[in-house]
């Protein structure tokens, strides 16, 4: 065994909250090493979550032609027999070329990175195991930042056999485009793969306990969501519990506790999420996890250990890639003293169904359950010039506007480019501004920006009725 390495701060985990707290550090002159298990740079991200899942839909939206059908008829597609090749083409290629950016980035910053399995010997010791190396190398940390990610939770009594019963990191291997699914939850990640699947033919049934899905969604915008997924051939089973999944030769059997069974070729799980901390030996730290493997933090990301932080989705709410880069930069900033404002209140939600829905702010709900009054103003991508052209005449954006000051509330956004339209509203808000900067902003024309300036004058006309009544 050689000499013990020691370096300002150790990042376990390289996806974007273990990136950013290294680059953070390094950035400030500290030494910074970074471990990470072979041939998972970019963490669970970039390999097998956020970067796959968008590269998969795209492929998904641009070989089915889905996009375009209102222009030039249902039967229009780009491919007509789409396989699993065509859609990890461009999702290996994508992956290649990000964990190329990330490793580019830490080298560039004079991080120094190990292949490997770590694990704590002490609250500042580090063990990294690697198969392929004769001996274990140890590492000494000042300071320690766990960034290990999630992975899928697995019920227990189901059996994955990665063909037929899988999870969300199993779909990447599918051999063939199953002709029948059954999604297994209707969290954010099942919708997801649910309206993929449905787009490229797949009869697709979600099953789900709760009587609703995406409820910290606007309803409407949801209730929307859900009709186009129906118009995909989507199936909902709401109030419904698995309570067994058979596997034969002709497929699997999927059994609810009211006694329905569905037969279909292939059942994916989407039962939440894991933290990856079951090799870590947290307790040799002085740390404890909770049943779900998180790890528990304070507003500067400060685990119950002075020197050791946790971020990401290893910390559970909201476990979204945008967030864990701030957690990493502001941990890294925390541990070597150097001032910073701290996370923003105002977090935009992506989520990237088919079509997506996106939001930031408050929801009609929030507010009339803190009796906030406040007036909509809509926004129909039908009455667009752009959603003419692109052939979306079912996206909508929405604004929730304060009767008192104007201020802007929040936005909620189904459609064509919701995940990047909403950061308009984002901006807005979080300057201040109120709905009359919408109105009197010049939009380029046609653009879906548009939208906006449709629902601020909306907004403006309800208002402009609702003071004729004011003394």
């Amino acid at each position: 065994m050689g000499s013990t390495q020691e370096f300002d701060l150790v990042v376990i985990g390289s996806g974007p909250g273990g990136q950013k707290a290294a680059i953070a550090a390094a950035k400030l002159g500290k030494s910074v090493a970074v471990i990470e298990r072979g041939r998972m740079l970019g963490g669970v991200c970039v390999n097998t979550g956020t970067i796959p899942s968008k590269t998969l839909r795209e492929a998904v939206v641009y070989l089915t032609g889905m996009s375009q059908r209102e222009l030039y008829g249902s039967s229009y597609r780009v491919k007509e027999r789409i396989t699993p090749a065509d859609l990890l083409r461009r999702t290996t290629h994508v992956i290649g070329r990000e964990q190329d950016v990330v490793r580019n980035q830490l080298l560039r910053n004079g991080v120094e990175l190990f292949e490997g399995h770590g694990r704590f010997l002490d609250p500042h010791t580090l063990v990294i195991e690697d198969p392929t190396r004769d001996e274990n190398v140890n590492i000494r940390a000042r300071y320690v930042v766990i960034a290990t990610g999630t992975k899928p939770v697995r019920p227990a009594g189901v059996k994955f056999d990665e063909e037929r019963v899988l999870d969300s990191d199993g779909i990447l291997d599918l051999k063939s485009l199953p002709q029948s699914m059954v999604v297994v939850g209707a969290g954010v990640i099942g919708i997801e793969y649910a309206s993929m699947f449905a787009a490229l033919g797949t009869k697709v049934t979600v099953i789900e306990k709760r009587p609703t899905m995406l409820d910290f969604c606007d309803s409407e915008i949801i209730e929307s969501l859900k009709f186009h997924l129906r118009d995909l051939a989507v199936t909902f089973r709401f109030g419904e519990e698995v309570t067994a999944v058979d596997v034969g030769p002709a497929g699997t059997l999927t059994t609810l506790a009211s006694g329905k069974q569905i037969p279909a070729e292939t059942v994916m799980y989407s039962a939440g999420r894991q933290g990856q901390t079951e090799h870590l030996d947290v307790a040799q730290a002085g740390l404890e996890i909770d049943s779900r493997g998180r790890i528990f933090v304070d507003d500067n990301y400060q685990t119950k250990v002075d020197h050791i932080y946790a971020v990401g989705d290893v910390i559970g709410f909201p476990a979204l890639a945008a967030t864990s880069m701030d957690q990493g930069r502001l941990a890294g900033y925390h541990a070597f003293g150097e001032p910073c404002k701290g996370m923003t209140d105002l977090q935009p939600i992506g989520i990237y169904s088919i079509p997506e829905v996106s939001y930031v702010g408050a929801t009609e709900v929030d507010l009339t359950d803190s009796a906030v009054p406040y007036e909509v103003g809509v926004s129909r991508y039908r009455e667009l010039a752009r959603g003419q052209i692109a052939g979306d005449s079912y996206g909508m954006l929405k604004l929730l506007v304060s009767t008192e000051d104007l201020t802007l509330l929040g936005v909620h956004i189904f459609g064509s480019n919701a995940t990047e339209l909403v950061h308009i509203g984002q901006a807005v808000m979080g300057c201040g501004g109120t709905v009359e900067y919408l109105v009197d902003a010049v939009f380029n024309y046609p653009t879906f920006s548009e939208a906006y300036k449709v629902a601020a004058l909306d907004v403006m006309n309800k208002l402009r009725a609702l003071n004729q009544f004011k003394v």
